[in-house]
């Protein structure tokens, strides 16, 4: 039996879990993400990036209250790579789930 590739942009964890966060919202700031993550400022920026250049997010920039906000969203794309990549995960783990 071959396995699927795991998508190596999703296969850091730190995109894995933005990624899964961002699937069950419609949209999430900064804030939020850094708050679930527990990762740095820094490398929230960096991974947020690498999504939205990958195509497979979107991120809007605004001001609330005088105070940048970044908001992030799924793309179509990014959704359909997460459910291939949740998919070829279920495929390593096998049938009974490992």
């Amino acid at each position: 039996m071959a396995f699927a590739p795991l998508d190596p942009l999703l296969h850091n964890q730190l995109r894995l879990a933005i990624a899964s966060l961002l699937v069950g919202v419609e949209s999430a700031d900064f804030n939020f993400l850094l708050e679930k993550t527990g990762a740095t400022r820094g490398n929230l920026s960096v991974q947020i990036t690498k999504l939205k250049e990958a195509g497979y997010i979107t991120v809007k920039k605004t001001f609330k209250d005088n105070y940048p906000n970044t908001r992030c969203a799924l793309s179509a794309k990014g959704l359909k790579a997460f459910e291939r990549y949740v998919q070829a995960l279920k495929e390593y783990l096998g049938p009974d789930g490992g």
